[in-house]
């Protein structure tokens, strides 16, 4: 929710504030967000489809154990092999401060997005939405989460 807040930002001079933004997306104003979700979620059952989350690949890499690991999930799921001095590019141009230097990643050289009000790579850290919750705003959303999940498996990490 909170990246669906600033992305935007990032292209446009209209601005909500953000408890304006929260009253908007718990209203569903494009479209539900728990039913794409959980649509895409469903797809696992019917089609190949690998889930990656990044807050899995930054407990990885903030527990500094080996980031390898989820891109050797990518790797069986597409039925490749890769060499050891590959994986260590990927590991190295797939970390959070190589890819917000890079235009190709972080669009820094899009000239329609306004990295002052909002970059597209913004923090890359879990839990930011700590910053901008109010209680009540999380309180309204942890029972609206619970009531629009309470029919998947899906569940999202949301703490570091």
């Amino acid at each position: 929710m909170e990246t669906a807040y600033f992305f935007p930002l990032g292209f446009s001079t209209l601005s909500f504030s953000w408890p304006k933004y929260v009253c908007v997306f718990l209203s569903v104003v494009w479209g539900s967000w728990f039913d794409h979700v959980k649509g895409w979620w469903k797809k696992k059952d019917s089609h190949p489809v690998l889930y990656i989350f990044y807050e899995d690949i930054m407990k990885v890499r903030s527990l500094q154990q080996d980031p390898k690991c989820e891109i050797r999930k990518i790797m069986e799921f597409l039925g490749k092999n890769l060499k050891e001095d590959v994986l260590d590019k990927i590991v190295y141009n797939t970390s959070f401060d190589i890819m917000k230097k890079n235009p190709m990643t972080n669009y820094l050289n899009e000239i329609t997005m306004n990295h002052n009000l909002s970059p597209f790579l913004r923090k890359g850290i879990i839990g930011d939405w700590k910053t901008q919750f109010t209680e009540a705003q999380n309180k309204q959303f942890n029972e609206y989460y619970e009531k629009n999940m309470a029919d998947t498996s899906l569940s999202f990490c949301m703490e570091p």
